[in-house]
C-alpha cells in the first residue's frame, strides 16, 4: 500500500471516527444549541467529512466511487440524525409550552383574563362589517351551497376539463365516480350561476362564505378559508364600475392610507380579468416576509363576467354586461390586523381570542 493509500485510510477512519462521535451526541441533545454544535461538528465547513468530500475530485480516479459512497453514506446517517434530534426537540418544546400554558380557568391570571363577555373571531367580525360595507353599497347578502358539482364550480364558469384548476389534487372531491362528480366548492363563484338563473335583473350582489383548496399551508394560505363574491349584472356596466367599488370597499374597509391597484391577468370566468392588491399593511410598502417584498398583498380576482359565463346564466350578453371578483376575507383580516402568519386565525389559539375581544 502507498503513502496516499494509507493517507487516505486514515482521512477515513477520521471521518468515521467523527461521524460515530456526533451520532452518539446527537442522541442525547438536549437543547438547539448542542444540536447546531453537533451538526458544526459533523457537517461544518471544517469537518473531516466536508473536507474529504471537497477533495474527491483530486484522488484516484480508481478510488474515487468507494471514497464518494462512504461519504455519501456518513452524510445520510449525520442529517437522519439531526431531524431526527431536531424532531424530538420541538416535541418536547411544545410539551413544555402546553405545560406553561395549561391553567385552571378559574384561578390565576388566565381565570381573570376569561372573566366578562365573548367576542366574536376576527375572521366573522371581518364578513359582517363587508356585509355592511356592500349594503350600503347598494348590494344584497346572498348565499350558496358549499358542496358544488363540477359544472357550477368549473364547466359553467369556463373551466375546461382539462385546467389544472379541476385537477383531484387541487380540489377536495367526495363522490369522484357519481354521473356528476362533487366536490367542496374551491370558490365562491358559482354562487353567479345560481344568482343569474333566479331571472331578476338587475343583480348586485356579494356572497360570503368558506371555500377549500388543497393549498400546504404557509403564512399567506390555509386548506379552508374564506372569501367574499360580488357580482354586477346590469344593462351598460364596465371596467370603470367595477374599478371604483374595488376603491369603495378598500377605502371603507383599510382607510384612506391603503391603496388599491389592479394588475392584468387571465381568469376563464372574466374578460378583460385583473387581480387586485392593496397596500401591505405588514410594512406599508416597504416589503417584508408577508409580501414577499413587493409592498403589495394579493386579495383576489376581478373583471367582466365573460360571455359564456352569462349564458351559462341564462342570460344575454348582447343585452346586459356585468363585473365579478372575489377576495379571501382571511388575507383582509391579516392585512387590517398586521397578523403574519395567516395560519394562526383558525387555531382557537386562547391569546388572539383575548386580542379578537379586545379589538370588539
Amino acid at each position: 500500500m502507498g503513502n496516499e493509500d494509507h493517507e487516505l485510510a486514515a482521512r477515513l477512519a477520521v471521518v468515521r471516527e467523527r461521524v460515530e462521535q456526533v451520532l452518539a451526541e446527537l442522541a442525547e441533545v438536549r437543547d438547539r444549541q448542542a444540536l447546531a454544535a453537533a451538526r458544526e461538528a459533523g457537517l461544518g465547513e471544517d469537518s473531516p467529512l466536508v473536507e474529504l468530500s471537497r477533495s474527491l475530485g483530486s484522488l484516484d480516479p480508481a478510488r474515487r466511487p468507494e471514497v464518494g459512497k462512504a461519504v455519501a453514506e456518513a452524510r445520510r446517517r449525520l442529517e437522519t440524525a439531526i431531524r431526527a434530534a431536531r424532531e424530538r426537540l420541538e416535541r418536547a418544546e411544545r410539551a413544555e409550552r402546553l405545560v406553561a400554558e395549561r391553567s385552571d380557568p378559574s384561578v390565576g391570571l388566565l381565570g381573570s383574563l376569561l372573566e366578562g363577555p365573548g367576542a366574536r373571531h376576527l375572521v366573522a367580525r371581518a364578513r359582517m362589517e363587508l356585509e355592511d360595507v356592500f349594503w350600503r353599497l347598494g348590494f344584497e347578502v346572498a348565499s350558496g351551497p358549499e358542496v358544488e358539482d363540477e359544472w357550477y364550480n368549473f364547466e359553467a364558469l369556463n373551466v375546461p376539463a382539462h385546467h389544472p384548476a379541476r385537477a383531484a389534487q387541487d380540489s377536495f372531491y367526495l363522490e369522484l365516480a357519481a354521473p356528476t362528480p362533487l366536490l367542496l366548492r374551491t370558490h365562491t363563484s358559482p354562487a353567479q350561476l345560481r344568482l343569474m338563473q333566479r331571472g331578476q335583473l338587475p343583480i348586485y350582489a356579494v356572497v360570503p362564505g368558506r371555500v377549500y383548496r388543497r393549498d400546504t399551508p404557509d403564512a399567506r394560505h390555509t386548506p379552508a378559508f374564506h372569501q367574499l363574491e360580488a357580482l354586477v349584472v346590469d344593462a351598460g356596466i364596465t371596467f370603470a364600475h367595477l374599478k371604483g367599488t374595488i376603491e369603495a370597499f378598500t377605502s371603507a374597509y383599510f382607510g384612506p392610507s391603503i391603496q388599491a391597484r389592479l394588475r392584468p391577468a387571465y381568469f376563464p370566468f372574466t374578460e378583460p380579468s385583473a387581480e387586485f392588491e392593496v397596500t401591505c399593511t405588514i410594512c406599508r410598502g416597504t416589503g417584508c416576509r408577508t409580501c414577499s417584498g413587493t409592498g403589495w398583498i394579493e386579495l383576489g380576482g376581478a373583471g367582466m363576467v365573460h360571455e359564456h359565463v352569462l349564458r351559462a346564466g341564462g342570460l344575454d350578453p348582447e343585452a346586459v354586461s356585468g363585473f365579478a371578483f372575489g377576495f379571501g376575507i382571511d388575507r383582509l383580516v391579516q392585512m387590517r390586523y398586521a397578523i403574519p402568519d395567516m395560519r394562526i386565525l383558525p387555531e382557537n389559539d386562547l391569546r388572539v381570542l383575548l386580542q379578537t375581544r379586545s379589538a370588539s
